[in-house]
Order: C-alpha cells, then sequence, then structure tokens
C-alpha cells in the first residue's frame, strides 16, 4: 500500500528480551543488520502486519509475545536517490511505519528464521537497546532514534528516554553454514 505521497506503509518490530535487550537481525546473505519490518497489505491493520510479520521473519506466533507499545503516530523515511524506483507506478519514495514494542515472554527456543520459504534474515543477536540506532543503515536511524525513544520509557520507566552506550552482547544465533 502506497499513499498518495509515495510511502509505503510498513510496520517496525522492536522486540526485547526481559534484560531490555533487543533482537537484532542479520539480513540473508548481507552484513546489514535491522529490526524486523514489512509491509501492510491492502486491509490489514498494523497489528495484524505486525503479528504477520514478526512471524514470517522470526518464527514466533502471538503467544510467544506481549505487546507493549506503539507509537503514537506514522514515523517516515524517504529512500535515497538512488534506490527508487523511477518506472515503478505507484512511485514509492520511501516507508512510512507505525512501530511495536514487544516483550519475548516465550522460550528463545521458539525463534526459527526459516519459518517461510522466503526467509529474510540468517541470523540474529541480542544488543544494548540503542545499539541498533547507531548501526543501521544511514537512511534509517532518523526513524529508528524517534522509535526507539518514543518507546523507551515503556521498558525503562526509572530512566525514560536517556541514551545509554552500549554494544551487542551475546552470541549471534545463524541458520545454515557461514
Amino acid at each position: 500500500m502506497i499513499d498518495s505521497q509515495g510511502f509505503r506503509a510498513n510496520v517496525g518490530i522492536i522486540l526485547a528480551n526481559d534484560e531490555g535487550r533487543v533482537f537484532w537481525a542479520k539480513r540473508r546473505g548481507q552484513d546489514a543488520w535491522q529490526f524486523p519490518q514489512g509491509g501492510i497489505a491492502p486491509n490489514e491493520r498494523p497489528v495484524e502486519a505486525m503479528y504477520r510479520e514478526l512471524y514470517e521473519e522470526t518464527g514466533l506466533r502471538p503467544e510467544d509475545v506481549e505487546i507493549l507499545g506503539q507509537t503514537r503516530r506514522w514515523l517516515r523515511y524517504r529512500l535515497p536517490r538512488y534506490m527508487v524506483r523511477r518506472r515503478s507506478r505507484p512511485l514509492c519514495i520511501g516507508q512510512k511505519q507505525r512501530w511495536f514494542l514487544l516483550r519475548l515472554v516465550g522460550s528463545e527456543d521458539r525463534f526459527n528464521l526459516e519459518a517461510t520459504d522466503k526467509p529474510e534474515f540468517d541470523g540474529w543477536r541480542w544488543v544494548d537497546y540503542w545499539y541498533p540506532m547507531r548501526e543501521v543503515v544511514f537512511f534509517k536511524r532518523k526513524v529508528y532514534e524517534r522509535a526507539l525513544n518514543e518507546l523507551a520509557p515503556l521498558i525503562f520507566p526509572e530512566t525514560g528516554q536517556q541514551i545509554r552506550p552500549g554494544g551487542p552482547v551475546g552470541a549471534d544465533h545463524r541458520t545454515g553454514s557461514d
């Protein structure tokens, strides 16, 4: 679904564990890392798209997570000019995203990056909550910053939106052979 301004409707998923670390996933066959995200189909509500994308990209089901909150508004980013497919109709210049913050309530054993025929990720790890804001591809950084800051009080009520230093923790979890 691309709106009249050229933004594709999308959901973003920040999945946290009990320690406040977040799920950081490696795109299949690339050295690019990001949060799970994906498009919203026609007649699909954002929460329905979130659960569908969660399953497609992590193998997790609704019973494996708890929704802690979502962004109040759509957060938008523009694609760099070289990534815009000028011949496509309707023209997509970027994405508008509704971000969800989830807590893993099931076991890590429930992750299955190959739950579908076309897996998007081939590795994952738990990282510091603020790490993705610094490490995601440049054109998504402002959206990540807005989403993480808006949702931080739901997971860190005592510190609120204070950005904390940190880096990745824990081992990578990969499927297949690297």
